[in-house]
């Protein structure tokens, strides 16, 4: 019997139990799928750490009822007490909060700008190959599962230090920017504005013949969500969203990138999926170039009132890695326009 066939089985035996930890077994190669194409990576160096030269870079760990999760802390040295932003980080399959903030470089940014930075960190128990578990629709809802224990980390950081509230942010990358996407849904009150890179649509999968799906080629999961019973958009908020996607991507398609601009643009113009004869007005499209590196396409996406819900950056030649990012970390094009300094400016102009 094959693993797929294994898996298909365990599903029908009716324990939740059983079929969740066989789904684990059987979804490693879709993970590892999810790493192996990815281009201009800086390969799996990690750096003795990822703080910056004034900053504190702390462990910790969060429990509740769906399991524990340790997690790296960035404290800006500014830090004295005073109410300042902060930034939740996803790493991607593959890696840890060590090996992501390398990378992104995202505490050197946080540094500058004044900003504390969360790293939460998949267990191997939970997941062998590291990646958040966006694919299962037990993860996919509020106050259970891998996004009860995200915003329960979120809300330990909030706690504990003079976080402004207004100010909280999540961003993520490939299986952390899927995930992203389902805690900028299911809490829209908690995160102010979301960051996703080379991700996928919020509940655009189910189990493992759906992930393979989407990923290869999309879901549909903006304009086509009516022919797709299983995507029901929670809220009728939109959060400000910024999607960086490399249109060479062999690894999750660019088109999931369009999707979760359509998800964000529908709940915006419309509390639900637009019709297919509307065509959302406000859109602004800008072409660049990094200086011996990709060009780019960049999207501004406003509603009604002008203010702005969306950014889409469509990087030229790139990709499945972080867009910018330093070869300190894995998964990173160097040669790309900056995701960590555009997420961050996106990030504190909505507060």
């Amino acid at each position: 019997m094959k693993r797929n066939d294994k898996t298909i089985a365990a599903l029908k035996d009716g324990s939740r139990r059983t079929q969740h930890m066989s789904g684990i077994g059987a979804i490693a190669s879709l993970c590892e799928s999810m790493v192996s194409g990815m281009n201009g990576a800086g390969g799996m160096n990690k750096a003795a750490d990822g703080a910056a030269d004034d900053g504190n870079f702390s462990e910790g760990s969060y429990a509740n009822h769906a399991g524990t999760r340790n997690y790296r802390l960035y404290i800006p040295g500014v830090y004295t007490g005073q109410p300042l932003p902060l930034i939740v980080m996803l790493h991607g399959c593959m890696q840890d909060p060590d090996d992501f903030a390398a990378g992104t470089g995202m505490n050197a940014m946080a540094e500058e700008r004044q900003c504390f930075v969360l790293y939460p960190a998949q267990s191997e128990s939970a997941n062998g190959s590291r990646c958040w578990n966006w694919f299962d629709s037990l993860h996919q809802r509020r106050n259970l599962g891998e996004p009860s224990i995200i915003a329960g980390m979120t809300r330990k950081i909030i706690n504990t230090y003079r976080i402004d509230r207004r100010r909280v942010f999540i961003a993520g990358l490939s299986s952390g920017g899927a995930m992203s996407a389902i805690m900028g849904t299911t809490y829209p009150d908690l995160y102010a504005a979301v960051g996703i890179h080379s991700g996928l649509p919020y509940a655009s999968a189910r189990n493992l013949s759906s992930a393979l799906a989407v990923m290869k080629g999309g879901s549909g999961a903006g304009k086509s969500a009516k022919k797709l019973g299983y995507i029901f958009l929670p809220v009728k908020k939109t959060v400000p969203t910024i999607v960086f996607h490399g249109d060479r991507d062999t690894t999750v398609h660019p088109s999931n990138g369009d999707q979760i601009i359509e998800q964000s643009v529908s709940i915006a113009a419309h509390n639900g999926p637009a019709p297919e004869s509307e065509v959302f007005p406000y859109v602004t499209v800008g072409l660049g170039k990094v200086a011996n590196g990709h060009s780019y396409t960049h999207s501004v996406h406003r509603d009604h009132g002008g203010r702005v819900i969306a950014e889409q950056w469509i990087v030229h030649g790139a990709g499945h890695a972080w867009s910018g990012g330093s070869r300190r970390g894995s998964f990173t094009d160097a040669k790309g326009p900056n995701a960590a300094k555009e997420m961050l400016r996106f990030f504190l102009a909505h507060a």
